[in-house]
């Protein structure tokens, strides 16, 4: 069993920054990060490799969002900047045991294990 517990999360302007951690009780094959705004379905963000580092992003935050991993911390970040009011949402960190191409890992079935979620608020 693997447990996530995210932080991070909060009240920004537009075109601020905030940074959410996930702190992993034990490292999973890929970590992904997914969100969801109120009445609306969970929508894959970003993913990553744990071990090759490699990444795969939801293309409304490319160039905007990082996703990266800290091996003796065990815990992966999302780092986002120039935030919009359409990334309001509550942010959840997930673990996958298996992984194929990282352009698979978009689909939250594929995920192992859950985070409790943070609230990301962007204000206009």
């Amino acid at each position: 069993q693997v447990q996530l517990v995210e932080s991070g999360g909060g009240l920004v302007q537009a075109g601020g920054s905030l940074r959410l951690s996930c702190a992993a009780s034990r490292r999973s094959n890929a970590m992904g990060w997914f969100r969801q705004a109120p009445g609306k379905e969970r929508e894959f963000v970003a993913a990553i490799n744990w071990s090759s580092g490699s990444t795969y992003y939801l293309d409304s935050v490319k160039g905007r969002f990082t996703i990266s991993r800290d091996n003796a911390k065990n815990t992966v970040y999302l780092q986002m900047n120039s935030l919009k009011p359409e990334d309001t949402a509550v942010y959840y960190c997930a673990g996958a045991l298996t992984v194929q191409a990282m352009s698979l890992m978009s689909n939250p079935r594929r995920y192992n294990y859950w985070g409790q979620g943070t609230q990301v608020t962007v204000s206009s």
